[in-house]
């Protein structure tokens, strides 16, 4: 096969799909902030979560779902600042894939990545990478404060899982 890529690009390709996976894998699980909540863990993401409250009709009490799952809508989400961390990351991981990709596609098809094609390439995962990794960093700072607001007496701890 023949690759428009030199060795170096090559490994750099095969760098960049990781690094997005490894986003991609980060962004869709619920382990941002993890806590305790009526003595049970709970966790949540920008758009997932682990072990929520809701209210239980029939015993008229608030019980805890110890399960995950998503939101059920967008405007579900929490607060502003999570919805706005879920559109930039999610931009973000999609950027990065999109480079990826491309640049595994150029280690099979030639005369696909040019000088020029490489260097807007570089740009879009300069752009991609702030926005999937800086994003979450200053969201997780804020959602102290969000999931106090949300989860009254979680005891919320900033954390990668």
């Amino acid at each position: 096969m023949a690759s428009s890529l030199t060795c170096a690009g090559a490994v750099s390709a095969l760098l960049s799909l990781l690094c997005a996976a490894a986003s991609c894998v980060g962004f869709f699980m619920p382990y941002w902030l993890l806590g305790m909540q009526m003595d049970k863990p709970v966790s949540f993401g920008t758009f997932r979560r682990c072990s929520y409250p809701v209210r239980d009709e029939e015993r008229q009490a608030t019980v805890m779902l110890e399960q995950c799952g998503r939101y059920a809508s967008f405007h579900g989400i929490p607060s502003l600042e999570w919805r706005i961390c879920t559109l930039v990351t999610g931009v973000g991981c999609g950027l990065l894939l999109l480079v990826a990709l491309t640049a595994l596609m150029g280690c099979c098809i030639s005369e696909l990545i040019s000088r020029t094609i490489g260097r807007v390439a570089g740009g879009i995962q300069f752009v991609g990478g702030n926005a999937a990794i800086c994003n979450p960093r200053h969201a997780a700072r804020l959602g102290i404060v969000t999931a106090r607001q949300v989860a009254d007496g979680f005891d919320g701890a900033c954390g990668w899982g």
